[in-house]
Formats: structure tokens, C-alpha cells, sequence
């Protein structure tokens, strides 16, 4: 059916403004973490979030009183796992993991490679976007737990290293 009549259409629009408003809402009062870039537990929220938000909108069996109310519940949720993530390191560990080292002083990890389903062409290709030419001016290649990959720069060490927590790292060279 292409059309069942104006009721609906005004329905998703009158749901659509009123969601959308309450959503930012509700974003802004969950602070900057609820956006930040995405763990795995953020992306199930996230998609999570979107789900309720158009069940919400399109969905004529649903009231707004429900949607928003799991609307806020997922936010609340999410709001409680990254109160618990900052004081708690075991709780951290549970949602976030930890990094891995993929490539150390020239030398790729091949374990963590196979482990983390990432191929050498993909550490080139953050090396190369990193604006570096060759793979010996990199320290190392982290995959952080966003996903995302960081190039340390090889430097001489005056500090405590950035690879302190990563995983595979040789700690006894802190």
C-alpha cells in the first residue's frame, strides 16, 4: 500500500518533533561521554538508541510516555557504565578490553595480528595517514579499543612511555 491516509503522516511528524527535541535532551543532560568515539558497548547503545528512537516516530502502538521512558533507560544505562568504566579499572576491562600492540620497533606482532583479524597492509595504511614514510620511523602501531589505530613516532624515551597499558608490550621496559 503506498498511502493509508494524512493521519499517519501527521502522527510521524508530530512524533518526529517531539522525539528529536527530548533525544538532544536527553544527550546534553547524559554529558559529552554518551558521543564519544565508540567502544563496543557505545555502539550497542547507540544502535540501541536509534532502534528506539524510530520505533518511536513510526511505530503507532507505541506511545511517546514509552518511548521516551526506554529512550531514558538507555541513556541512564549508559550514563551508569561509564560512572562505573571511571572507577573501576576490573569494570573497565569488562566493557573496554584493552589495547593491543600491532607493530613494535619494526617488528610486526603476528600473534595479536591474527588475533585481531588485521592485516600489515592495514598498519601501513595508518602509517601512511599519519604522514610518515616508512614503517622505521614508527615505534609502534596500536589498535586502540575504539578501533581506530595509533602510530607512536619513533623518539628517544625521556618519559614514561604511552604504551604502558597496551597489551603485548614489554613491560619490563618501563
Amino acid at each position: 500500500m503506498l498511502f493509508n491516509g494524512w493521519s499517519g503522516i501527521f502522527r510521524i511528524i508530530i512524533m518526529a518533533l517531539t522525539v528529536y527535541p527530548a533525544l538532544i535532551f536527553m544527550l546534553r543532560i547524559s554529558g559529552k561521554r554518551t558521543l564519544s568515539k565508540m567502544n563496543m558497548f557505545d555502539m550497542v547503545i547507540t544502535v540501541a538508541i536509534g532502534s528506539v528512537v524510530a520505533s518511536i516516530i513510526l511505530s503507532d502502538k507505541m506511545t511517546i510516555a514509552e518511548g521516551l521512558t526506554g529512550l531514558g533507560m538507555l541513556i541512564l544505562l549508559q550514563f551508569v557504565v561509564t560512572w562505573l568504566e571511571v572507577r573501576s579499572e576490573g569494570f573497565t576491562s569488562m566493557i573496554k578490553g584493552e589495547p593491543q600492540l600491532l607493530l613494535y620497533q619494526g617488528h610486526y606482532m603476528e600473534k595479536a595480528l591474527k588475533q585481531e583479524r588485521v592485516k600489515k597492509d592495514e598498519i601501513r595504511q595508518a602509517i601512511r595517514a599519519d604522514g610518515l614514510a616508512s614503517v622505521e620511523e614508527v615505534e609502534a602501531v596500536v589498535l586502540e579499543t575504539d578501533g581506530t589505530f595509533s602510530v607512536i613516532k619513533h623518539k628517544p624515551h625521556d618519559g614514561q612511555s604511552s604504551l604502558k597499558e597496551v597489551g603485548g608490550w614489554k613491560r619490563d621496559e618501563e
